[in-house]
């Protein structure tokens, strides 16, 4: 186990709990992911394992060496991390080669030359930052902080500053630079869609607690509560009731389901559905109202209103246009609705 996490506590002078209780674990040459809305805590935890925090209670290993705890506290230069900041952090009157080779380690021509190989950043070495894009700035700082060959890399919104396909693009090519070097990672950031195809484990967090620290799949498809996944892509919520003998009524029909954990026959509950698990079904005796459709290619996004009023929303990829304020029939894929008190 290259990171561990245990029971981290930190709380902030006000009585804001920033870290509640958090534990997870990255397997050595894996890539986590902790994502969640601004002021949740993502950050600060990042901090903590990189000693430039200390938690209050709770420890942190890193490849099986405790870096904190109530009796330790290892500094940032000894735990065997790097880091990449949101802000590059590069020295700008150093070159590349410079800001790369920067610091106490002596690397070799032959190392050096392989990482700016590998970084995409041959042909660059004597430029200085400011000569640079935003792109290859970020790929300067992610080379400078893999020199030491750190057990573990830790990043913080590496890409928030890039714009979208390059953002897509750079973090594909640190997924694969990461597995390359076989080289741990942790990453945070408020792009999900980042964090979806960057890393093996994700976690959800809010006001501090870790919600589900899980893979992508589960978080998506087996959110664990409402928050992740509402949090977790894009859904419609609908009002239902457990039924006498057990099944689930609602405005997209009567369906059979286990009975959610402590629930009771005519108790209220809020299904989830994700919007590509709605087909538009003309044989279906569900029927709704399209009162609104955009294009989103491949595909438009509809929006029905069912009889009660309540809304639900299709992914369809099908070209035929919907007509504004027809009826039509609709049926879900069941299999993946959730269920949440």
């Amino acid at each position: 186990m290259c990171l561990s996490v245990k029971n981290i506590f930190k709380r902030y002078s006000g009585h804001q709990t920033v870290a509640d209780d958090i534990s997870f674990t990255i397997e050595q040459g894996r890539l986590g992911a902790l994502i969640g809305p601004s002021g949740c805590g993502k950050t600060t935890l990042l901090r903590m394992i990189a000693g430039f925090e200390t938690p209050e209670s709770g420890s942190i290993q890193i490849c099986g060496k405790e870096v904190a705890s109530p009796k330790t506290n290892i500094g940032p230069e000894k735990r065997n991390a790097g880091m990449v900041f949101q802000d590059y952090a590069l020295f700008p009157h150093l070159t590349v080669n410079e800001n790369i080779t920067f610091g106490p380690v002596k690397y070799s021509k032959k190392e050096i030359e392989k990482l700016i190989r590998i970084t995409g950043l041959t042909g660059s070495e004597k430029k200085y930052p400011h000569e640079l894009s935003g792109g290859q700035q970020q790929r300067v700082a992610l080379a400078r902080a893999l020199a030491p060959r750190p057990k573990l890399l830790l990043m913080d919104e590496p890409f928030s500053n890039l714009d979208i396909s390059l953002r897509e693009s750079l973090s594909e090519d640190v997924r694969f630079i990461l597995k390359d070097y076989g080289i741990t990672g942790l990453l945070v950031t408020h792009n999900q869609h980042e964090a979806f195809a960057m890393a093996d484990t994700i976690g959800v967090m809010k006001n501090g607690s870790l919600l589900q620290w899980d893979t992508p799949d589960n978080l998506y498809y087996r959110s664990c509560c409402y928050d992740v996944a509402r949090f977790v892509g894009e859904g419609s919520i609908l009002r239902a009731r457990v039924s006498q003998g057990g099944d689930i009524e609602s405005d997209i029909g009567l369906f059979s389901s286990d009975t959610p954990q402590g629930l009771t026959p005519m108790d209220r509950v809020k299904l989830f559905v994700r919007p590509e698990d709605v087909l538009v079904d003309e044989a279906s005796d569900v029927k709704a109202t399209l009162i609104k459709s955009h294009f989103r290619g491949p595909g438009r996004i509809h929006t029905f209103e069912l009889p009660s009023k309540q809304q639900i929303t299709c992914l369809d990829k099908c070209p035929k246009r919907l007509e504004r304020f027809n009826e039509y029939g609709i049926s879900v894929c069941r299999a993946n609705i959730r269920i949440f008190q």
